[in-house]
């Protein structure tokens, strides 16, 4: 049976599930607006007691080890699940993957599970961060010398 194009598309809209887009959309922005506030909220508080550099340090700790705690029970991985990509806040989500990868793999060791994988999911990211930020930075130094 040969489909033209027209009615393989009604085919694809009639069996196709609705999209959920605009929801999962609003979940990330809701949920990766939330650990942003939750920092700012954070750095307030903090600047009550420390200097600002302090304050943001302190904040970035603070993230750090509520989304690894989080990630320990599996709460980090539910919450991804229905937010998705809000979930990626950088330092939320550099924590659940560093989390992650040595809670999978500490079943081998301390050492050649746990310590040789706990930057297989991150390693790309901060190697390629560094050399992106090399060449950006020498890119940099090179068009401001020049004029």
């Amino acid at each position: 049976m040969k489909l033209d194009p027209k009615r393989y598309d009604r085919m694809v809209r009639l069996f196709s599930p609705p999209s959920r887009l605009g929801a999962d959309c609003l979940w990330a922005f809701l949920v990766g607006g939330g650990i942003c506030l939750l920092g700012e909220v954070l750095r307030c508080r903090y600047l009550r007691i420390a200097p600002a550099e302090t304050a943001g340090a302190l904040t970035s700790i603070t993230l750090i080890g509520l989304a690894a705690a989080a990630t320990l029970p599996g709460w980090y991985q539910k919450l991804a699940a229905h937010a998705g990509a809000g979930t990626l806040v950088p330092i939320t989500g550099f924590s659940n993957s560093v989390a992650s990868a040595a809670m999978e793999f500490k079943s081998e060791g301390w050492v050649t599970g746990a310590g040789a994988q706990i930057f297989s999911i991150a390693g790309p990211v901060i190697t390629y961060g560094t050399l992106a930020s090399w060449v950006w930075g020498l890119l940099y130094w090179v068009m401001n010398r020049g004029g």
